[in-house]
């Protein structure tokens, strides 16, 4: 079955080659000489020497990147550049949420974890957070744990058939069949 945090897509391989900004340089650019230098600090004001907060990425900006990594299926770039938001902005939950979904989708499922809990700290009654959290503890092997968030997530949104289903496929810990 299709892992439902990254939404039916197969999960690319990273390419270790491209770089944590908008427009990526590929492997096969020629090396950086003096004569034809590869990006100027201009082009990147994040990275400026100066430590002015005018010259950096402000949090929604971060969030944006992180996005448009997500939606490309680069899910571990994508958690560097949401790690940076959320320590600009450690209590904004779609911050986390991205953060979370960028975590989960590349294997990282203890990070994922500590993420959803983090939002769950802020949004107790998220039904996502709920359930991305439930998922997050499946993969580290903590059905029982798992269950619980799983089964507030149901709580939370009975409507959802993929929270419903996905809480049928963990083990009652309770010995007891009904979810």
């Amino acid at each position: 079955m299709a892992n439902p945090l990254h939404f039916g897509h197969p999960v690319r391989p990273v390419d270790s080659c491209r770089l944590l900004r908008p427009n990526p340089v590929s492997c096969e650019d020629p090396p950086v000489t003096d004569d034809h230098p590869r990006d100027s600090p201009e082009d990147h004001p994040e990275d400026s020497p100066t430590g002015d907060p005018a010259d950096r990425e402000s949090a929604y900006e971060l969030l944006q990147r992180g996005l448009a990594l997500m939606r490309t299926r680069h899910h571990a770039q994508a958690a560097v550049i949401l790690e940076r938001a959320a320590a600009a902005e450690p209590r904004k939950a779609s911050i986390l949420e991205a953060l979370g979904r960028a975590a989960f989708n590349s294997g990282q499922f203890e990070r994922a974890r500590a993420t959803f809990e983090a939002l769950l700290e802020i949004e107790p009654s998220s039904h996502y957070a709920q359930f991305a959290l439930g998922q997050s503890l499946r993969k580290l092997g903590r059905d029982r744990e798992a269950w619980t968030h799983l089964r507030l997530a149901v709580a939370l949104e009975p409507r959802s058939s993929l929270y419903r289903s996905t809480l049928a496929r963990v083990p009652d810990p309770r010995g007891g069949d009904d979810n």
